[in-house]
């Protein structure tokens, strides 16, 4: 009563199925539809969180920006009629304004479908999809009449569709002087400092023209804008070519190697050191996995020692998304290797579970220690994620080991190779790290948790594609009724075994002996299991799990016959003891190719 504010005069008995209860009847009076709107539109304009809000005049109010009406209607069987309320001495109405410019004058509206209709008439398109659409396929047409096609950009699509309430589309021209510049260049830089869309032209694979969106029809059909907006991007492209060309300059001189020299006075981490030493560190590795992969070790050291360089270039100053991609071109002009070049781009890759995963050699030795080295690094400093916090970005680096190492179907033992990374970094703790990314990265792919475990559980974990491989034999066994009759067969007999042990004293694991089998169900078990076991043994020496589930599925009926005919735990010990030894070879058979005392249900 304390916790509601009620009194005792207020509460009533009722009987209940468990007894007696006070129950308590509220009334809360009805108020009118107007009247809660009112109140709930009041408290969402002063509570709306924008990422940045301003004050203005004499009021407290904070919006995006300032206030100047209020259009609030409410539509009934009686018609629209205007919500009575006011926020900082502004009074809802049914008026509002379309476009500045070109649809100034105030206008009153009966419902959400007139105000819409309304606004289009006023050069104010109201939906932020309509927008994007109505850029995307006008940029589009355009492009295509020149015989040039527009670039995708999804994300500037809609940054630039909510930039304008009537977009006006205008194509322009890049300067002549400016078309050399790599294709990724001219479009960073439009995106990022103009707003413009990339043109290309697919003959020459060149960016020629560019797309902007005014907001705003003009008599001169856009000439105007797009001399302006010429100007500007010219001083803007003026800046990337003079990055491009002083970069390559450094690079003609003394190579990419001229621009590691300069990571040495770069910190990577105040308890790992430099980029430098990083760099040395990672070349080392690299050298190691190369021919786990494929790659030549001389060339995956080179790559490495590269890699990074074009850290120190004046585009990626400008522009840090271009790491790695301006490290590839600076690798072409120097005339390194194609393999050395890509890899200076590839090695980040994959960024995330939707990015590209590497398949050339050099490419994949690179990215597995430049994401070792990180992940051994931060592990040995104890520097590692907590709970949502990854400041290092681990996951990601874990995950994509993970998919490096399952996408080019890698046998690495990479407890080795994380000794190998930094041999302060406590590999069986990082192993048990990558499994639990293993887990999130499986589970996608319809792989329960506990199937995985089971296959964790068993030795060689770190050995990501095997280990992936027996969990996805076993999940595809137990989702057959064999695979599931089986697994309860084996729990029965772990439960039993393990309780006699434990009652007992000794451990039942071995000389079971078909001598004493009395039944025909348990004769027939012996002779299961001696049929099995060797095509068990050979499928799990070629790895061939599919085949070892096979032939422990042939267990699946000997096992459930002999439970139904046959107590294990006879008075006769001899037979008791016999028994318990046959159920410890169902555990053992079973138990080599998966540990299905992990398996649930």
């Amino acid at each position: 009563m304390r916790s509601t504010g009620l009194t005792r005069d207020q509460l009533e008995i009722r009987d209940e199925k468990k007894g007696q209860a006070y129950f308590a009847r509220i009334t809360h009076e009805g108020r009118s539809a107007q009247a809660i709107v009112a109140e709930v539109l009041d408290a969402a304009i002063r509570n709306f969180p924008w990422p940045k809000s301003m004050r203005w005049g004499a009021g407290d109010l904070r919006w995006v920006r300032p206030l100047h009406s209020i259009l609030c209607i409410l539509t009934d069987e009686q018609g629209a009629q205007v919500v009575p309320m006011q926020i900082e001495g502004i009074e809802a109405g049914a008026a509002t304004r379309g476009h500045r410019f070109m649809g100034p004058d105030a206008f009153t509206v009966s419902s959400f479908e007139d105000y819409e209709t309304k606004l289009k008439r006023a050069r104010v398109m109201l939906r932020a999809e309509e927008r994007a659409e109505t850029i995307w396929s006008e940029a589009s047409s355009q492009a295509f009449a020149q015989g040039l096609a527009l670039v995708e950009d999804r994300g500037l699509l809609d940054e630039v569709s909510g930039l304008v309430e009537w977009p006006v589309v205008l194509m322009g021209e890049i300067g002549e002087e400016f078309l050399d510049l790599p294709p990724e260049v001219l479009q960073t830089s439009m995106k990022e400092h103009q707003k413009f869309f990339s043109v290309r032209d697919p003959r020459s694979g060149k960016i020629t023209r560019f797309v902007t969106v005014a907001n705003i029809e003009t008599p001169d059909h856009g000439a105007t804008i797009l001399a302006g907006n010429g100007k500007v991007l010219a001083a803007r492209l003026s800046d990337a070519k003079f990055f491009w060309e002083n970069d390559l300059r450094i690079v003609e001189a003394g190579g990419l190697e001229a621009m590691v020299e300069g990571l040495s006075n770069v910190t990577f981490h105040n308890k790992l050191g430099s980029q430098s030493d990083r760099i040395a560190r990672i070349a080392a590795l690299a050298r190691e996995i190369a021919p786990q992969v494929s790659a030549e070790a001389d060339a995956a050291e080179k790559a490495a020692r590269v890699a990074k360089a074009d850290l120190r270039s004046e585009m990626v100053g400008e522009f840090p998304e271009l790491q790695g991609l301006m490290g590839r071109y600076y690798a072409q002009a120097q005339g390194l290797s194609p393999e050395i070049a890509a890899a200076a781009q590839e090695h980040y890759q994959p960024l995330g579970p939707s990015d590209a995963v590497p398949s050339a050699p050099v490419s994949v030795a690179v990215a597995l220690a430049d994401k070792l080295d990180t992940l051994a690094g931060f592990w040995a400093i104890d520097e590692k994620p907590t709970g949502s916090k990854d400041p290092f970005a681990l996951r990601r680096a874990a995950l994509g080991v993970i998919r490096l190492v399952l996408s080019n179907g890698l046998r690495l033992k990479l407890r080795d190779l994380l000794a190998e990374a930094d041999a302060r970094a406590s590999a069986d703790d990082l192993m048990s790290f990558f499994h639990d990314r293993l887990k999130v990265h499986l589970r996608a792919e319809g792989i329960p948790h506990d199937v995985i475990d089971a296959c964790i559980a068993m030795p060689g974990n770190d050995d990501l594609t095997l280990l992936v491989a027996r969990a996805e034999a076993l999940a595809a066994f137990l989702k057959t009724e064999d695979g599931t009759n089986l697994t309860q067969g084996f729990r029965r007999a772990n439960n039993i075994l393990t309780q006699a042990e434990e009652k007992d004293g000794v451990e039942y694991s071995y000389g079971a002996d078909a001598k004493f089998a009395e039944s025909a169900e348990e004769k027939a078990l012996f002779a299961a299991l001696d049929g099995a076991q060797p095509k068990i043994d050979a499928a799990m020496a070629s790895e061939d799990f599919g085949a070892a589930m096979a032939a422990m599925a042939s267990l699946r009926a000997p096992i459930d016959a002999f439970f139904e005919a046959v107590q294990v735990n006879a008075d006769n010990q001899v037979l008791r003891r016999n028994r318990l030894n046959l159920l410890s070879r169902i555990r053992a058979t079973c138990g080599a190719v998966a540990d299905l005392t992990k398996i649930e249900g």
